[in-house]
């Protein structure tokens, strides 16, 4: 971790020169020191030495990408974050493996200006074939041409593949065809076939594929052409011709030799991608409108930033907090590379957002601190009511981890108060597997709440909270593919016992709530400290005709638990040891 860098003052004035002419020093005014005033803090700048940048004529990059993944492969909850990022033009010969927290992406405003002749593979050989633990990885803004025409990407949540053109195949599934529990494709062009095999849930939004091969339990498609039609549950997809509201997520491209941050448009009833008609249709940064933060940085460092009125650009590595990073102006930016890690220390919450409207927060992990933080993320002040409809907050490709890498504890993970916010694309996980781990150990009550109006979640995955994992008390949202596995931990019946009701849905809608709909919604069991444990059901809902829910299920995982519904009292209960998913395809 590099040295700390903190905030710099300019040097207090210590005296008054006497005035000239005087009789006596006596009858001089007492000098006043000025006030001390931070320096201001530089945009631009290097992007530090965990943000590794080639060029087609650079040599020993397949050397390079191999000492990365060889370092990264197993490190599910080591400290090394990786960016990769590959410059305009043709690269050829290469198979870029990537471990946990490694990014790789192109720095071409448009995917085909970096095309590689060659592979960007995620497998599961260190996992003896079981994807279900691939998380933390990415791939963005590249062309691809397999070297068999099929590339291989088995990958599990967090691991987002997102504005890539795949000049042929697009293999989900690790080799020999093992367990696999994905994942997200976005903005991205499949040519040929995209190939689940065993991924048990998929969501693809706003892109353009050959054809798609199958599905396990759920599959959902929103804005793509060329996606299977609508048939859950057999088969099991669900499909939207088109995304009500999306904006892509923010990127780093050059422009030149000048580093830049594009911030694609709003777009409603989205269907395609966004690129490959000419210039994509946005607005861009340059870099030195950025305050370039590194590991050690400061949260009083990063405020005085974003105060300053720079956007902030987290490169890979971990940053503690003392205090929340605030963002209090309209259209900010902050942008993580390589899985920039935010850990809030002494139960303090990791960011907040004023009411205001266009933040885009994009690409960075929060991981909880050993103190409770009562929220991790904030967007928004509680009771706000502001109209944001014409430049929404965005929250894309940020995850959350309660324990894993050590003990952690928050109450609830993220709150979004501000109307009309887009979640795209979260895992929001209180781990059950690492260190630091225990019904008691890691707590976190809540994964997601949301008290904000017309908030929209496109690729939702929140897994082993002790309560609900979604609470939604905001009118008119909607949620579009869910994905959940209730705590595995539950020690006993009695430890998720909600008054007389057997657990805590998995997706709770309020009492109050008038207007809600989801589509394509999957919560699963696995109670394995307590197989006894029933959950009455994965989805509960107020009855009325504004809320409405799409292609539902609730599966028991080999029997450890059952559910005894999928919605309120609607569906028939899981089946004992088998494990086959209860369905309801429409409610109410």
């Amino acid at each position: 971790m590099s040295s700390v860098r903190r905030r710099t003052v300019l040097a207090a004035a210590a005296a008054a020169s006497a005035l000239a002419g005087l009789p006596t020093a006596a009858s001089a005014a007492p000098s006043t020191p000025t006030a001390v005033t931070p320096r201001a803090l530089p945009g631009g700048g290097d992007l530090g030495p965990n943000v590794i940048v080639f060029d087609p004529s650079t040599a020993g990059i397949q050397a390079k990408l191999d000492q990365i993944f060889a370092q990264q492969e197993t490190a599910q909850f080591g400290t090394g974050r990786y960016a990769f990022f590959f410059k305009p033009g043709t690269y050829s010969g290469l198979n870029a493996q990537l471990g946990f927290y490694t990014s790789i992406a192109g720095l071409g405003l448009s995917p085909d200006d970096t095309t590689i002749n060659g592979d960007v593979t995620v497998d599961a050989g260190w996992f003896n074939g079981n994807a279900t633990q691939n998380f933390w990885r990415s791939a963005e803004n590249l062309a691809l041409v397999p070297v068999s025409g099929t590339n291989r990407w088995a990958v599990a949540q967090a691991a987002p593949f997102r504005r890539m053109h795949v000049r042929g195949n697009l293999n989900l599934a690790p080799n020999g065809y093992g367990w696999a529990s994905g994942g997200y494709i976005a903005d991205s062009r499949i040519d040929g076939q995209v190939q689940p095999y065993s991924q048990q849930q998929w969501y693809t939004r706003d892109s353009v594929i050959g054809s798609w091969l199958n599905g396990v339990w759920n599959m959902v498609f929103s804005g793509v052409q060329g996606a299977p039609a609508q048939g859950f549950p057999n088969p099991v997809y669900t499909t939207l011709a088109t995304t009500p509201v999306s904006r892509e997520k923010p990127f780093l491209y050059l422009n030149g030799t000048e580093y830049r941050v594009f911030l694609p448009e709003k777009r409603t009833n989205a269907s395609g991608v966004t690129w490959g008609n000419g210039t994509p249709r946005g607005t861009s940064l340059s870099l030195s409108q950025f305050y370039v933060a590194k590991p050690g940085v400061t949260a009083a460092t990063l405020n005085q930033a974003l105060t300053q009125g720079l956007h902030l650009l987290l490169t890979p590595g971990i940053y503690h907090l003392d205090q929340p990073i605030q963002v209090n102006r309209a259209n900010t930016v902050v942008l993580g590379l390589g899985y920039a890690t935010l850990v809030p220390d002494n139960g303090v919450t990791a960011l907040k957002t004023a009411d205001v409207d266009g933040v885009r927060l994009a690409g960075f992990l929060i991981d909880a601190g050993t103190v409770n933080s009562n929220t991790l993320l904030e967007v928004g002040p509680s009771g706000t009511t502001t109209d944001h409809s014409a430049n929404p907050t965005t929250v894309q490709d940020v995850f959350v981890r309660i324990g894993g890498a050590g003990a952690g504890k928050a109450t609830t993970s993220m709150v979004i108060n501000n109307r009309h916010t887009i979640v795209d694309h979260t895992w929001l996980w209180r781990a059950d597997h690492g260190t630091g781990i225990g019904w008691d150990t890691n707590r976190a009550d809540y994964g997601l709440v949301v008290n904000g109006a017309d908030v929209l979640t496109t690729g939702l995955f929140v897994e082993h909270f002790n309560k609900y994992d979604v609470q939604w008390n905001g009118e008119r949202g909607r949620t579009i593919f869910f994905q959940n596995e209730k705590a595995y931990d539950a020690p006993n019946q009695a430890a998720i016992q909600n008054g007389s009701i057997k657990g805590y849905a998995a997706y709770k809608v309020g009492a109050n709530v008038t207007v809600h709909e989801g589509w394509g919604l999957g919560s699963y069991c696995y109670y394995n400290v307590d197989p006894t444990i029933v959950q009455h059901n994965g989805f509960s809902a107020p009855t009325r005709s504004g809320v409405k829910f799409h292609d539902l299920l609730v599966v028991s995982l080999g029997g450890q638990g059952q559910y005894e519904h999928v919605i309120n009292e609607t569906g028939a209960a899981t089946s004992g040891t088998s494990t086959i998913p209860s369905t309801v395809v429409s409610y109410p």
